[in-house]
């Protein structure tokens, strides 16, 4: 039973990770012909104000569906799940409005923090956005939480869909027309709203659908409302572990939204004048998509695990908590590490095919190491927040974002973008650290034991030799001749051959255990081979 439920969370993640992965390959497509026809300088307006529309698209897709999902998979009954989400939805539509209007009202303020009086209107037209979050997020939420997977996966993609076509035809416009670059920043951000309203047509045809099948399947009397679910008791959890699990899914965004007051200011006090500050900024900004294309597999694991964890949890079933938090710990490792090794390896190459130049590479792999901190991250937050010991979380969190701000202060002043970068990764591994020692003492061994994590180590550098000597061989006349097409071609080369033999390596060294691989989409044919 315990093996069924684990291979239904794992087809669950995988449903989730393709969405992500389309998602995300969108997110990091769009942003080559954006960037070609708009400059790094409009790249930096666009991305000042990116951080905003993160969090928003982070509570309404990650966050709070996450947490709901937590919610959902604890109630016993059909009403009581109802009454949890009507519930839910009022106490998101008064926690949406007030953001909406703070950051409405306040956007010249916030503007004037960041450096740059212009944002403004950008930064009003990204904030309607909030107002979608309390449907998004219920009926996210709900349909994680029964183990439903497709409705959010196609919600995304359809979101994302819609929010590229917007901004790509926005950037052809602003070729044609006289427009400056925050006339279009405007335009461009305009799409988060008009996708969220696509995202809750998609969520709306199948909530449809879903309430015909359960009245079909479901004429018995509902029975009498838990008393657990009042509005008190569930705005104590939204507000504490919801609100921390939000913040944590938004981690990065955190980060960036950080860097987006201090590191254009930074960059001015360094003596850059402001075309400079913004081209600088925006070829950081590159860093981004990159992070978040290599996260993707990784925290759909955390997402979908979430509802499982939880469940165990609650029936005081310790052994079966712990299995399954050891394998998400494994598991993650073994999605993000070797993610992590193949983007800096292949980072020129990735580079000069998405942005047409291999400016900032060093600042560019540095700030990729994030994606193996910030998944082990998600996942040690996935089992604190199963174990509700969300106040772990959320005084890592704010200890390193408290790192962030003052180490940015230094750092940027001397390094540049590269210090902004460095500050960045010594606060999430500050972070990591802090959650790893709060953890109990089976998550502590779980990268350890059976020498997982040298088996790892050595896997990740074999294949890290072999791309680089590949690379050496086939790849360096890209580089010279500057040659996008060429240098996409030697990319996939690169990414087969890496994924090629890290997976020979991790299963000649017994990297997981059998459980963990039959719990995998293809692992049984993948150990056959």
């Amino acid at each position: 039973m315990e093996n069924q439920q684990m291979k239904k969370m794992m087809n669950g993640a995988v449903i989730l990770s393709v969405a992500a992965f389309i998602a995300k390959i969108l997110s990091a497509v769009y942003r080559v012909p954006f960037q070609n026809m708009v400059g790094n300088s409009g790249f930096y307006v666009y991305q000042q104000i990116y951080p905003i529309y993160g969090i928003a698209m982070t509570v309404a897709l990650s966050g709070f569906p996450i947490f709901l999902s937590k919610l959902v998979a604890e109630t016993s009954t059909t009403h009581e799940r109802k009454n949890l989400l009507k519930k839910s939805f009022v106490l998101l539509s008064i926690f949406s409005g007030v953001f909406f209007l703070s950051i409405y009202f306040s956007a010249s303020l916030i503007a004037t923090w960041m450096g740059d009086v212009k944002l403004e209107p950008i930064i009003q037209t990204v904030s309607w956005l909030f107002l979608l979050i309390p449907f998004l997020a219920t009926s996210r939420g709900y349909f994680q939480g029964t183990f439903r997977m497709l409705p959010t996966a196609v919600s995304q993609v359809g979101e994302q869909f819609a929010r590229v076509a917007v901004i790509l035809i926005v950037a052809y416009l602003y070729t044609r027309n006289q427009w400056d670059e925050y006339q279009m920043g405007t335009a461009a951000m305009s799409s988060s709203w008009a996708a969220g309203l696509v995202a809750c047509f998609i969520l709306g045809i199948a909530l449809y659908k879903q309430q015909k099948t359960n009245l079909r399947q479901n004429s018995k009397p509902l029975p009498s409302l838990n008393e657990t679910l009042s509005y008190k008791t569930i705005a104590k959890r939204f507000f504490t572990e919801g609100v921390t699990m939000c913040l944590l899914s938004a981690l990065l965004i955190l980060m960036q939204l950080i860097d987006s007051f201090t590191l254009y200011n930074g960059l001015l006090e360094k003596g850059l004048s402001t075309f400079e500050a913004k081209n600088i900024k925006g070829i950081y900004d590159r860093g981004q998509p990159l992070v978040q294309l290599g996260m993707v597999v990784a925290t759909a694991f955390s997402a979908s695990l979430i509802p499982l964890l939880s469940k165990s949890f609650a029936q005081n079933n310790k052994a079966a908590f712990f299995r399954t938090a050891q394998s998400l710990m494994r598991i993650t490792a073994t999605f993000a590490m070797p993610a992590t090794t193949g983007i800096i390896m292949l980072m020129p190459y990735l580079n000069l095919t998405l942005f047409g130049d291999t400016d900032g590479n060093m600042v560019l792999s540095l700030y990729s190491v994030s994606i193996l901190l910030t998944s082990l991250i998600g996942a040690y937050n996935a089992i604190f927040q199963s174990q509700n010991k969300h106040q772990n979380a959320l005084v890592s969190l704010m200890i390193g974002l408290g790192i962030k701000i003052v180490l940015n202060e230094w750092f940027v002043e001397k390094y540049g973008t590269l210090g902004s970068s460095g500050a960045t990764i010594v606060s999430l591994f500050v972070i990591l650290l802090v959650m790893w020692f709060n953890s109990p003492k089976e998550l502590k061994e779980s990268l350890l034991k059976n020498n997982f994590g040298w088996k790892l180590v050595l896997s990740c550098g074999v294949m890290a030799i072999i791309v680089w000597v590949i690379m050496q061989l086939i790849g360096q006349n890209a580089l010279i001749e500057e040659s996008r097409l060429a240098a996409f071609g030697y990319t996939l080369v690169g990414a087969v051959i890496g994924v090629g033999a890290f997976l020979r390596m991790i299963i000649k060294c017994n990297l997981l255990t059998l459980r963990e691989w039959l719990s995998l989409p293809f692992g049984k044919k993948l150990l056959r081979k």
